[in-house]
């Protein structure tokens, strides 16, 4: 069941605790998704850890109002774990919530005891990526959420995995609610250059059918974080790699989560 916090400067964002009394990670969700995006990893970890998933601005439960960046957003991820008493966790990210994940750990490093980091980029947005992405939020803004422009988005995000139960929850969003939350994708910074900076244990996942980011983008981010272990690189996954490849993603969270939280 979804509940709300206020954090800084009075910003809701929604969130599920799965509750437990394993060790903390929170799940930060990718572009489109929301928290119920990270149900094969409650079904399969939420036994040994205390999983949080959040719903990041404009999407879920957490509105978004004017503009925002992926530092506000690492704020909003910080916020919460101060409103649940949480001083230190592992933090999970797809994709965007990698991105997230990583400003978090820049930002508070006392607060990040690991990073597992799925379909990231850790560069900026390249040009022809974002542009991809504007024309995408304005086909949508200017023609709605059209049959074509759901199976885009479908088989960009999750290749040939059932989009059916996401395509339904799309249908729902505005032109405007797109944009909103396209904005600070297309615009955030590249973390490469200061990731020297961040020490926690890693872990870079990817899928070599990744239709955003290819594997190249794995293997740079994983040379940028000095304690990151070898990236795990699974073959035909998608870019929402955490559902497109469950099993094995969750194999692998479950070692290194394990690992990296008893040694933290």
């Amino acid at each position: 069941m979804r509940s709300r916090v206020e954090v800084g400067g009075g910003q809701p964002v929604g969130y599920v605790d799965h509750g437990g009394d394993g060790p903390v990670v929170l799940l930060l969700h990718g572009y489109l998704m929301d928290a119920d995006m990270f149900a094969p990893q409650v079904a399969a970890l939420g036994g040994a850890f205390r999983l949080i998933a959040m719903d990041v601005r404009g999407h879920g439960a957490t509105p978004a109002v004017g503009a925002f960046t992926y530092r506000d957003l690492a704020c909003d991820a910080l916020g919460l774990l101060d409103a649940l008493g949480v001083a230190r966790c592992a933090v999970v990210g797809v994709s965007a919530g990698g991105a997230i994940a990583l400003h978090m750990a820049s930002q508070a490093p006392d607060r990040v005891a690991a990073l597992a980091l799925l379909g990231t980029s850790g560069a900026r947005e390249e040009p022809e990526m974002g542009l991809a992405h504007w024309r995408a939020a304005h086909a949508w803004r200017d023609q709605g959420p059209t049959p074509a422009v759901l199976d885009l988005n479908a088989r960009t995000c999750l290749g040939r995995h059932d989009a059916t139960e996401w395509k339904a929850r799309w249908r729902h969003l505005s032109g405007i609610d797109v944009l909103t939350v396209l904005i600070p994708l297309a615009k955030r910074d590249g973390m490469l250059d200061s990731a020297n900076q961040i020490r926690c244990p890693a872990l870079v996942m990817h899928g070599t059918a990744d239709a955003v980011y290819t594997v190249d983008h794995a293997y740079e981010l994983t040379e940028a974080l000095p304690n990151a272990v070898p990236p795990v690189i699974i073959d035909g996954g998608a870019h929402f790699l955490n559902l497109t490849d469950a099993d094995a993603v969750n194999a692998h969270l479950r070692a290194f989560l394990g690992w990296a939280m008893g040694s933290a």
